[in-house]
């Protein structure tokens, strides 16, 4: 049994190994887990998908960041998704057993939150925009790619499950600098962030925070993937 991981952001592709992987290719990390780093997005997450059922996986798991959408979230807690709620308000149940295996396991670790994932087409930079899809679709919580992910794992009758971390809370706008440094791929351009800092110097803090935020994110990714084989076994005894 083979287990496909789906990472967008080299970020939290660190958090599950220390091997160089190009944007679109995979590599596997043991014989029987293998990483896609996708790049963002969903149509970057469906195609890092599509090139794991190649390498013949048999799971398919979402792992990375995501936004609060609930003011009980908090950066750096664990969200198990339940259901997915794509961009146009179709709902996804997820199969169970594996999101409550994983509950269990991980519960001595760290403290998981199941409940909605919404689907974002792009960033969701304001706290206003949050709490608005919040109240629209009940979601805890909203990625780019989980969705994307989940859909190809229904789509070939594939256990799926989504790791995902909350790095920017409910009430937090993120700062302009983020869209601004942007890349089509949804990638941040360093150059064009410290051109935007330096000509923006007051944004600055609130980098600076996010970067906190960010850093309790991946910490809480990393104390995950220390269960990660027994996490990924655990699938076999959901099926």
């Amino acid at each position: 049994m083979i287990t496909g991981i789906v990472v967008a952001l080299p970020e939290e592709l660190s958090t599950l190994t220390s091997k160089k992987i190009d944007k679109g290719c995979c590599v596997f990390i043991t014989d029987t887990i293998v990483l896609a780093y996708s790049g963002a997005g969903a149509d970057n997450a469906r195609t890092a998908s599509e090139l794991l059922l190649a390498q013949g996986v048999t799971r398919l798991i979402s792992w990375g960041c995501a936004a609060a959408l609930s003011e009980s979230l908090k950066p750096g807690d664990l969200i198990l998704a339940d259901t997915l709620i794509d961009a146009e308000g179709t709902q996804i149940d997820i199969q169970p057993d594996w999101i409550g295996l994983t509950n269990t396991l991980l519960s001595s670790h760290v403290k998981a939150h199941i409940g909605s994932l919404a689907e974002s087409l792009t960033i969701v930079a304001t706290a206003k925009d949050k709490k608005h899809l919040h109240s629209q679709t009940g979601a805890i919580a909203l990625d780019m790619e989980s969705t994307a992910v989940a859909k190809v794992a229904r789509q070939n009758g594939l256990p799926f499950l989504t790791i995902r971390t909350i790095a920017d809370p409910v009430h937090m706008d993120l700062p302009k600098a983020i869209n601004h440094s942007l890349n089509d791929e949804g990638d941040v351009v360093l150059a064009k962030l410290l051109a935007f800092i330096a000509l923006h110097p007051t944004e600055l803090p609130g980098l600076i925070k996010l970067g906190l935020h960010f850093n309790a994110a991946k910490n809480t990714l990393r104390s995950v993937a220390k269960q990660l084989d027994r996490l990924t076994a655990l699938a076999s005894q959901a099926q």
